[in-house]
């Protein structure tokens, strides 16, 4: 296995070096091995994760989409349920690994915490302004209402749970990291199925409007403010952000395994046995708190981060330890410039539906409907041109990425 692959793998290994020195509960450095500076695996991860959302983010048309592209309407789940749990999940891995050796060299804490800090902003800052561009309405001609601006999001939450997940790993150790993640699991299942809801009771889980995470959301950031086509709920509200910074704690757990002294083998088994050992922990708790991705219910936590885990130990083995490298190179580029590209594409599906074009019978048509019917669905059945639609998206920018990839750019915030 080759030290460096290319100029990002080589940012990679002096990123992840940096996450490699003594364990997290104290005691002499560890000589983590160089393979723990070469995980393209987790590269590889990111990206797959990032392809996903930007394949169910941009269907050809939201009214024809094969079912495993949807979210499950409320219990239950589907794939597209498991992509943002993924991405958080990563998120924690990269914590530990990037934070490491910079919280136990005896450096400032205080710069430490200036830059998590700025970068939470940065990101947060960012959703808000996916969220209201393009800060003027055309149709009403006037600028953007902020009484009505939707707070939550997906960028906000990442944000804040990389917030809270840094805090706690600069904090603590490993063992008190599964206490604050267990007690956040459990917390937030007794508050959901034992705190009554004004007019409905407690532990009313079955309704959208009903259920306590809802409540909590309209009252403290009010209906302007939440996810308008739900209106009565935000999928990225407050309260469920607490099990999502859970998810977070999962990714940081693994991501002491991958720093340790283990043998590869041994991380990878020990990664799909966790797995295997979380979903069952979280199928089995589905049956008295709902696997729900709307509100990240505890049951989704356990089953998501267990899927994650077996998914990354598959990663892991053939990727790092087999050295089967040349699949995964277009997750790789797309996992290098991860939120960069979660951002762009989110803008640029924006400008598609902005940008107005005569249609038939005089009426203007978006951009994006004028490409879809006539590109798409003028040879395909609506489902097989919508998704004909996203995977075209998707390889788009793949490509714009790759050129960014070749010429070393690699966007940070």
């Amino acid at each position: 296995m080759s030290t460096t692959v290319g100029e990002y793998e080589a940012t990679r290994v002096e990123e992840t070096r940096e996450g490699a020195g003594t364990d997290s509960d104290g005691g002499a450095p560890s000589s983590t091995s160089s393979a723990a500076a070469r995980m393209l695996s987790l590269d590889a991860f990111r990206g797959m994760t990032v392809a996903g959302m930007i394949l169910v983010n941009n269907p050809g048309t939201w009214g024809s989409i094969y079912s495993p592209l949807k979210h499950a309407d409320w219990h239950g789940w589907t794939p597209t349920d498991l992509v943002f749990p993924f991405f958080l999940f990563i998120v924690g891995v990269s914590i530990t690994l990037a934070l490491g050796r910079r919280a136990e060299s005896g450096g400032s804490k205080r710069d430490l915490y200036v830059k998590i800090v700025r970068r939470s902003a940065i990101i947060f800052a960012l959703g808000l302004f996916l969220a209201a561009f393009p800060f003027y309405n055309f149709t009403t001609n006037a600028f953007l209402d902020l009484s009505t601006l939707r707070i939550p999001g997906v960028l906000q939450r990442i944000a804040v749970c990389y917030l809270f997940a840094s805090v706690i790993f600069l904090n603590t150790g490993r063992r008190k990291q599964v206490y604050v993640a267990a007690g956040l699991l459990l917390a937030y299942w007794a508050l959901m199925a034992l705190v009554p809801v004004p007019g409905f009771g407690p532990g009313a889980l079955d309704s959208k409007e009903g259920n306590l995470a809802a409540y909590v959301d309209r009252a403290v950031i009010g209906t302007q403010h939440i996810w308008r086509q739900a209106k009565v709920y935000d999928p990225e509200g407050i309260l469920s952000t607490l099990p999502a910074i859970a998810t977070t704690l999962c990714g940081v757990l693994t991501g002491h395994l991958l720093r340790s002294r283990r043998a590869a083998a041994e991380k990878a088994a020990a990664m799909f046995v966790a797995g295997a050992a979380c979903v069952v922990v979280g199928w089995a708790w589905n049956y008295c708190f709902p696997v729900n991705k709307a509100l990240w219910t505890s049951s989704y936590v356990l089953l998501a981060a267990g899927m994650a885990l077996q998914l990354l130990a598959c990663c892991y083995w053939l990727i790092d330890m087999k050295g089967y490298r040349a699949w995964a190179k277009p997750f790789v580029v797309f996992g290098s410039n991860a939120l960069a590209v979660f951002f762009l594409t989110g803008l640029f599906a924006k400008l598609l539906g902005l940008i107005k074009l005569a249609g038939a019978e005089g009426k203007d048509a978006a951009l994006q409907t004028v490409i879809y019917r006539n590109l798409f669905a003028s040879w395909a059945a609506p489902v097989n041109a919508s998704l004909a639609f996203a995977l075209c998206f998707v390889l788009l920018w793949l490509g714009l990425m790759w050129i960014l990839y070749r010429r070393g750019i690699f966007i940070k915030v």
